[in-house]
C-alpha cells in the first residue's frame, strides 16, 4: 500500500517547461532522501537529481544542471522536479525514488520505493 505516484509529464516543445510531482501514499517522505531518475528507450536509466531530507543538499546530473530544480514540501508529502529549457534529449520516462539515507545518491541501489514513472516528451 506504500507507493509513490509521479505526475506532471506530458509533451512540450524544446525550450518549454514542465513540473513533475511525486506524491507519497501510505508513508511519509520526511525521513527519506528523494531522487529522480529517467530512462529513454534504448538507454540506461540515469540519475537526474537528488534532494536530501531537509532539502539543504541537492545534486544534479551534468546534463541538467542549470535547467532543472528539485524541491520538496514535506508537509505536503510531495517532491517536485521543475524542468526548464527542455531539450529533446530530456525525453524519457521519469521516476521518483525514496530512500532511507541521509545523503544524496545518484545510484538506484539505496532507494526503497519507486514510482511508476511519468512520460516526458520534448519535440517540435
Amino acid at each position: 500500500q506504500s507507493q509513490l505516484v509521479e505526475s506532471g509529464g506530458g509533451k512540450v516543445q524544446p525550450g518549454g517547461s514542465l513540473r513533475l510531482s511525486c506524491a507519497a501514499s501510505g508513508f511519509t517522505l520526511d525521513a527519506y532522501a528523494i531522487s529522480w531518475f529517467r530512462q529513454a528507450p534504448g538507454k540506461e536509466r540515469e540519475g537526474v537529481s537528488c534532494i536530501t531530507i531537509s532539502g539543504s543538499t541537492t545534486n544534479y546530473a551534468d546534463s541538467v544542471k542549470g535547467r532543472f530544480t528539485v524541491s520538496r514540501d514535506n508537509a505536503k508529502n510531495t517532491v517536485y522536479l521543475q524542468m526548464d529549457s527542455l531539450i529533446p534529449e530530456d525525453a524519457a520516462v521519469y521516476y521518483c525514488a525514496a530512500g532511507l539515507i541521509n545523503f544524496c545518491s545518484a545510484s538506484p541501489t539505496p532507494y526503497d520505493y519507486w514510482g511508476q514513472g511519468t512520460q516526458v516528451t520534448v519535440s517540435s
